[in-house]
């Protein structure tokens, strides 16, 4: 067996599934790093399944009321078991571009804020280790 060299501009596949698992694997881990991937396919993950949620909701509410306040509550429920999830993979993708988590703040900076937020989650991490840790794409 061989072993693998990366270059800068290759990485390991994360793919959807393990993404998702890491995501909730570390539920509030803070500290280290994660790479475009982890924080992108949670980010899918999430927004596809609340779009579904709320459709199906709407649906439903044309029926019954009752039906639309239960996906209502599950819709809720479902965003407050990704939220510290969701902190903590910002937070660690921001430690992957070497910057600290406390400048995720900058999305609550009108339009400028969140145009910069987004180039910075979309920017390619560091290469090799940095102040937070390995790089994730190393390992």
């Amino acid at each position: 067996m061989t072993d693998t060299v990366l270059h800068h501009n290759e990485s390991p596949a994360v793919d959807f599934n393990d993404a998702v698992k890491l995501f909730y694997k570390k539920y509030a881990v803070f500290n280290g790093r994660a790479s475009r991937a982890e924080y992108w396919y949670p980010a899918l993950f999430i927004f596809t399944i609340t779009l579904a949620l709320g459709i199906t909701g709407a649906v439903f509410g044309l029926f019954s009321t009752s039906l639309q306040t239960i996906f209502g509550v599950v819709s809720l429920l479902f965003s407050l078991s990704t939220f510290v999830p969701s902190l903590a993979v910002m937070v660690r993708r921001f430690h992957d571009i070497d910057r600290s988590g406390w400048w995720s703040l900058i999305i609550f900076i009108p339009l400028i804020g969140f145009i910069v937020f987004i180039v910075w989650v979309c920017k390619r991490g560091t290469f090799g280790p940095n102040r937070f840790g390995p790089d994730p794409l190393a390992l």
